[in-house]
């Protein structure tokens, strides 16, 4: 499968599975020196290969590319290794981390995956401005960042470990949900 596919797929089924909705999130994968990124209010039912927009490091985002292109630019640009980025809007994550304040799983999963997540609040005008460098921060030393109010970025050597984080982080934010509503765990 040629990593445009992949790409499609992965994204297809951050909605299939209800971490995005049809036309949320964004995502990109590194193919040698060409960075695809889906396009700005990509439809996850219906994107294909052709619609997925080239862009390079060091380089503005090309034209109808995600709003987030520039971030998933800055984050290969600091890290050479990663080679995949994934943008999702989980309900639980997005709604236990409105506080501002860096997750801490509940889970024994999620803790081990990610013994906390950082969690970046914005101004809601100051997003798409200033999460590309403070997302790509948050992600040298992270598998996972959360800006506020907004959704989940996660980023691997690959697709599917990136895809990996963005459900383990989903589940562990549901569980953790669950758990705070039976109270056993603390708020």
């Amino acid at each position: 499968m040629s990593v445009k596919n992949e790409l499609i797929q992965y994204y297809q089924w951050l909605r299939q599975y209800g971490i995005n909705d049809s036309h949320s999130g964004n995502a990109s994968v590194r193919d040698g020196d060409t960075i695809w990124v889906t396009p700005t209010g990509a439809c996850a039912d219906t994107l294909q290969t052709d619609e997925l927009i080239e862009c390079r490091i060091g380089q503005p985002p090309a034209a109808g590319a995600s709003l987030d292109a520039t971030l998933h630019l800055a984050v290969y640009q600091k890290n050479p290794h990663l080679n995949a980025v994934l943008h999702s809007h989980g309900a639980h994550v997005v709604a236990l981390t409105l506080n501002g304040k860096d997750f801490v799983p509940a889970d024994f999963e999620g803790g081990y995956y990610f013994s906390k997540v950082p969690v970046i609040s914005l101004d809601d005008d100051k997003i798409i401005s200033g999460a590309p460098e403070a997302v790509s921060d948050a992600l040298c030393n992270s598998k996972v960042a959360v800006v506020c109010k907004h959704g989940v970025y996660a980023a691997a050597e690959n697709l599917n470990l990136a895809y990996k984080w963005s459900c383990s982080l989903e589940l562990s934010a549901k569980t953790t949900f669950i758990a705070q509503q039976a109270g056993t765990y603390p708020r």
